[in-house]
């Protein structure tokens, strides 16, 4: 009996913890499905035609009387989110920290972002700027989502469990992502048999993505829940006054700060390539439409895979050894793209299953590495910081790609260069002494990291 009565609290701990972890996956599975079948796959294209029906006869539309060539002007709003999502971050990652309330700002953000995206079914016609509208607000509400959603991770994990509970929920995320789309490519491809045009099936297929999000969300609403705030001084600072002093406060953690600048690199080439594989894809190999399709795919079901099995590797040789291994992989594959043949189909869905195997993986640790690397009680704040070093700088990648291809007039070229961001990174990331790092934080360092 006694036994019992002193395992008893930790039991109840772990289980609780459980809880709210499996309801934290599933917000991976929520709002991922917007990422895979609205932003890689479905909206821009649709988008960019919708803008087109609009425009004048010299290919422009005037948005407030700006004129605006048609073909670029998803790529403006995408643009424009993102500043947007910059601008709103640190706002909302100060008022989570400062009132220990997160769960009422994850709900008004995933809300925000799903009822955007559900509307726009209404996207028909001409209606050009309601559709960059909404990709705006559904976009930047994603991102002020998944940093409140990172930001649980400390709390939720124990030091021991990071790294197998983020590659978890990635892996959540891939998997929701290539189910919804499986079932988006099979109402496109036989929209006549369901006896709706092409637009229509594009439509619904974006609506659909925006009530899934809304309606998995239900579920880590339900779970986790808010932690009190520690005390904070009178007068604390907020908004960008409070990311001044998350950027100052990150000055007394230099080695939380190295790590933030190695991932700032490397993700940035993580993110140009998962933007730019399809144009590579189409314009340098001349490969198809459904080719490129069936390659996202193949990219969703094998992060899965990647996630889970980095994760494993993880719990072995530690997050930091594992990360470096990916960054060396992501090197391998690129590359090898160089080298791919034009018109064979097989070896672009070689190179896709190298980029999904590493993909999952080396997102998970990171976001599980850094999760030790944040002073207690200022998670919001930080993860307000690595949100914005992902979205604030998702322009350098593309630059480089756009600027190499302008230079050479050669995707293969392009591609190339962004072994770059990933070489940078691995050296960055290799200097970080990740246990002295944990230990300046204040936390308690892992056994195995």
């Amino acid at each position: 009996m006694g036994n019992d009565t002193v395992r008893s609290p930790a039991a109840n701990e772990a289980a609780g913890r459980r809880y709210e972890q499996r309801g934290w996956y599933v917000y991976d599975w929520a709002c991922s499905v917007y990422s895979t079948s609205v932003l890689t796959v479905f909206l821009g294209p649709y988008l960019t035609s919708v803008a087109e029906a609009a425009a004048d006869a010299d290919g422009f539309v005037h948005p407030f009387g700006v004129p605006v060539r048609a073909g670029s002007f998803f790529a403006y709003a995408v643009s424009l989110s993102v500043v947007t999502a910059v601008l709103a971050m640190p706002l909302v990652g100060a008022a989570a920290d400062r009132t220990g309330r997160k769960k009422p700002l994850l709900a008004a953000a995933a809300y925000t972002g799903a009822a955007a995206t559900a509307c726009m079914f209404l996207l028909d016609g001409e209606r050009y700027l309601l559709g960059g509208a909404l990709l705006i607000v559904a976009n930047a509400a994603q991102s002020v989502a998944m940093m409140l959603y990172n930001s649980y991770l400390p709390q939720i994990a124990t030091p021991q469990e990071r790294d197998a509970v983020s590659s978890r929920g990635w892996a959540f995320g891939y998997a929701a992502g290539a189910l919804v789309l499986v079932a988006n490519l099979v109402l496109y491809t036989a929209h006549d048999r369901f006896g709706l045009s092409e637009g229509m099936a594009v439509r619904v297929c974006l609506a659909s993505a925006g009530l899934w999000w809304g309606a998995f969300t239900l579920v880590p609403l339900r779970r986790l829940r808010d932690r009190r705030a520690p005390a904070r001084e009178a007068g604390a600072p907020s908004g960008f006054r409070q990311l001044a002093a998350t950027l100052r406060d990150m000055r007394r953690h230099p080695l939380t700060l190295a790590f933030l600048l190695a991932y700032l690199v490397y993700n940035d080439g993580i993110q140009t390539v998962i933007s730019q594989a399809s144009v590579y894809g189409s314009k340098e190999l001349g490969l198809g439409q459904s080719t490129l399709i069936v390659a996202v795919l193949l990219v969703q079901v094998l992060a899965v895979v990647g996630a889970l099995a980095l994760g494993r590797l993880a719990r072995i040789h530690g997050a930091k050894r594992t990360i470096l291994g990916s960054l060396a992989a992501w090197t391998v594959t690129l590359a090898a793209g160089y080298f791919l043949p034009a018109g064979e189909p097989v070896w672009f869905f070689v190179l896709a299953a190298g980029i999904g195997l590493v993909l999952g993986g080396s997102q998970a640790l990171s976001r599980s590495l850094f999760s030790h690397l944040v002073p207690p009680g200022k998670e919001a704040e930080y993860f307000s910081a690595y949100e914005l070093s992902d979205r604030g700088t998702s322009w350098l990648g593309p630059l480089l790609f756009g600027l190499t291809y302008q230079l050479t007039g050669s995707y293969r070229d392009a591609i190339l260069s962004l072994v770059a961001f990933f070489v940078l990174g691995f050296a960055l990331l290799a200097r970080v002494p990740v246990r002295r790092a944990i230990a300046h934080a204040g936390n308690p360092v892992p056994e195995r990291i």
